[in-house]
């Protein structure tokens, strides 16, 4: 794919997707990307609409989305992206998709108000957008902490932290799930032998796992009622009084 239109782009940018890219392929990568691809169809399973839209420097296929007409994935000049654009400027005009997913994009990015904003406005009102990332309470969250390989430059933003910009962006946070309880362990045999962690941390969901993944449904701005005029108080009403008519004196 040429990288043409990004003359004017940000190299660092353009190095920072390049080596997630290669984290990703790598064994940790792929055993976070295999947990999270589990998680992720069974949240998309439950939309409907036209477009679902990706965005992620991971290589790999997006979940499906069987009641989604179209998937169409965002990002940096790479294989697998349909649409090439810079992490703030997606070629989308405002409310074009139904679910926006953005998997590890806020990790890593330089600037993830700016990537949360531009995922916002792409979001229809009653739309759904879904953010995975890595946990930083876990231990791959320790680990990019020492780390030498791309993980390192992760930003690793905490769940909290991502709900707080979703509420001031107008988003509902319906969900939240962790998952990938393995630790990010080097020899393939301990990793196998770990494996019944999932399940069990699955079943818990305790907030230790390897990434969280948000659903946040975006908010319907509805009509605000009018206000009633206020009525001042005319005063209470009194009878008033009837003067009696002596039926003798009618008579004449």
């Amino acid at each position: 794919m040429s990288d043409h239109p990004f003359a004017q782009a940000d190299a660092d940018w353009l190095s920072l997707i390049g080596a997630a890219r290669g984290w990703f392929n790598g064994p940790h990568g792929q055993l976070l990307l295999e947990e999270e691809q589990r998680l992720l169809e069974e949240e998309l399973a439950r939309f409907f609409g036209s477009y679902l839209v990706h965005y992620g420097p991971a290589a790999e296929e997006t979940a499906s989305a069987a009641q989604i007409q179209r998937s169409v994935r965002l990002g940096a000049p790479f294989r697998g992206v349909d649409i090439v654009c810079e992490e703030q400027a997606w070629p989308l005009t405002e409310h074009a998709a139904d679910v926006v997913v953005l998997q590890h994009g806020l990790d890593f990015s330089l600037s993830p108000h700016g990537l949360l904003r531009e995922a916002a406005r792409s979001v229809r009102p009653g739309g759904h957008l879904l953010i995975l990332g890595i946990n930083p309470l876990s231990a791959w969250g320790v680990r990019h902490l020492y780390t030498q390989d791309a993980l390192r430059q992760a930003r690793c933003i905490a769940p909290s932290r991502v709900s707080d910009w979703l509420h001031l962006l107008g988003f509902a946070l319906e969900k939240r799930r962790f998952g990938c309880y393995r630790p990010p362990l080097s020899s393939v045999g301990w990793r196998e032998r770990l494996a019944g962690l999932e399940a069990w941390g699955d079943a818990w969901q305790l907030p230790g796992g390897g990434f969280y993944i948000l659903v946040a449904r975006k908010l319907v701005v509805g009509l605000r009622p009018l206000r009633q005029s206020r009525r001042e108080p005319m005063g209470k009403l009194l009878p008033l009084p009837v003067a009696k008519v002596s039926r003798r004196n009618s008579e004449h």
